[in-house]
């Protein structure tokens, strides 16, 4: 299986994960998008709480040039050491919601 393929999987994997853990009230719903053909996913809930409309994303993936950026994590582990312990080799991580000058002081991918 190509590397690319195996990427795809991995983030999927986790983001259904995340899906099926996050608790929401009953008025609030928790789906993973999956753009398949952009390399672009997320797990979005949106819903009423307390009688306010609700929308937000808990985690924003996007394969670019073989590398998986990562715009949005608001989890406790984080994505990029979920991908880790799956095998995803840190120099094919980016931290995207880390500024471009930050990221070389990251072990990640700076781009």
């Amino acid at each position: 299986m190509d590397k690319l393929t195996l990427y795809r999987q991995h983030i999927q994997s986790i983001l259904t994960y995340h899906c099926q853990i996050d608790p929401v009230g009953e008025a609030m719903e928790t789906y993973t998008v999956f753009d398949t053909r952009g390399d672009h996913y997320q797990v979005v809930s949106v819903g009423w709480e307390d009688g306010f409309r609700m929308y937000g994303c808990l985690i924003h993936v996007d394969i670019k040039d073989g590398k998986i950026w990562i715009q949005y994590d608001g989890t406790e582990y984080s994505v990029a050491n979920e991908l880790i312990d799956l095998g995803v080799p840190k120099q094919d991580i980016v931290l995207a919601y880390h500024a471009p000058y930050a990221r070389k002081y990251t072990e990640f991918a700076v781009s």
